[in-house]
């Protein structure tokens, strides 16, 4: 029997989720967590690799069962032995063909911006300051052309593996409040960098750097030197993975 754990993490501590030889990670955390409470060493799949700095709230891990603990018990179990940034908040069961990456059907993530002309200390690790006074509605603009199937290639950081680069965008949207610009997008997958890119261009576009009607050319070129800036990390949370 196979276990899932839904995580919440403040990521800004950890060097991303993979488990590194010279770096804290996350899964290293819950790992170590685990092992602790089934009094044997255990390893997770994750089902998305957060960056450093990113941050959860609905990040998937699965691991294989080998304590007599009831799978609910789970939840309470790990977090004694986790610090404070890092918390499991659910524990289900699921079949033995389950796998926390490969049968997601869909991701959402949000990135925060925080437009202001001067920053926010208590929001330094949680959102990106942007001192330039953006146009809401040319971000707007620009997220429509992104929202489809599309090859993402200009949306894509050097060193990504994936097999394909077409992925689909089903939702993207932006709000603001105050000073806070909140950009939440979903899709069946995101290529590497992919939604911190997005950020940056649609910044851009809301600097009247890029058109948002060129949004649909960019993604035709597959350049990623047409598109923004990649948006720093710490304004990103992976909110939900659906199955």
């Amino acid at each position: 029997m196979n276990v899932l754990l839904t995580l919440a993490y403040d990521g800004t501590n950890y060097h991303g989720w993979q488990r590194q030889e010279n770096a804290i990670s996350i899964q290293e955390r819950l790992e170590d967590a685990i092992s602790k409470v089934c009094k044997t060493e255990i390893s997770v799949i994750g089902a998305s690799r957060t960056d450093t700095g990113v941050h959860a709230l609905g990040q998937r891990a699965m691991f294989a069962k080998n304590s007599n603990i009831p799978i609910e018990k789970f939840t309470y179990a790990i977090n004694t032995q986790l610090g404070s940034d890092i918390s499991v908040v659910k524990s289900e069961a699921v079949a033995d063909d389950f796998h926390p990456r490969f049968s997601a059907k869909n991701k959402t993530y949000r990135y925060k911006i925080y437009n202001a002309p001067f920053r926010n200390p208590i929001l330094r690790n949680y959102s990106w300051h942007v001192y330039h006074d953006l146009a809401l509605e040319k971000m707007k603009e620009a997220a429509k052309y992104i929202i489809g199937e599309h090859d993402f290639s200009c949306f894509c950081a050097s060193g990504g593996q994936a097999k394909t680069t077409v992925r689909t965008v089903y939702n993207l949207s932006l709000s603001k409040e105050n000073n806070e610009i909140c950009i939440d997008i979903n899709g069946n997958g995101f290529l590497y960098n992919m939604v911190r890119i997005i950020a940056g261009t649609l910044v851009y576009a809301g600097m009247s750097k890029i058109e948002p009607k060129s949004i649909k050319d960019i993604i035709l070129s597959k350049d990623r030197t047409r598109a923004g800036i990649t948006a720093p990390p710490q304004g990103l949370t992976l909110m939900e993975i659906n199955y």
